[in-house]
């Protein structure tokens, strides 16, 4: 009877664990910027970004400062950018390819910070964590 009660409770921690924040299989650890799910998470981020801003424009990264990955349920990818307002107006769609503002009085930067849980198996991006501040 003692086995079984310490198989039951074996059973319930572990279940239990599963409903709180998913466990760390291997902590956050540099790794290369250029990386294929980094350059998409980024992708992910800077879309979600101008969805949300307000500005008409659109803003792109200029610099990774950190990419790094977390190895969860997910991928989880820490990235800390610099990004800045382009000439590309958001109803034009474009992006890719829009140069940044020339003109010092509509030059805008911003620091941030991003946390995006990827599922590559099940194409998921998630925004965990979304941080700006004036550069």
């Amino acid at each position: 009877n003692l086995l079984l009660l310490v198989v039951t409770a074996i059973i319930v921690s572990k279940s239990a664990h599963s409903w709180g924040s998913p466990k760390v299989v291997r902590k956050f650890q540099d790794i290369p910027k250029n990386y294929v799910y980094v350059q998409q998470a980024l992708w992910f981020a800077m879309k979600d970004f101008n969805r949300e801003s307000k500005d008409k424009y659109t803003f792109k990264v200029v610099d990774v400062l950190k990419s790094q990955e977390q190895v969860t349920d997910s991928l989880d990818y820490f990235l800390e950018v610099k990004i800045a307002r382009t000439m590309c107006k958001k109803i034009s769609g474009e992006n890719e390819n829009c140069l940044l503002q020339s003109n010092h009085k509509m030059q805008k930067m911003f620091l941030c910070t991003f946390i995006v849980a990827s599922k590559p198996w099940k194409f998921e991006l998630t925004m965990l964590k979304k941080q700006c501040k004036v550069a």
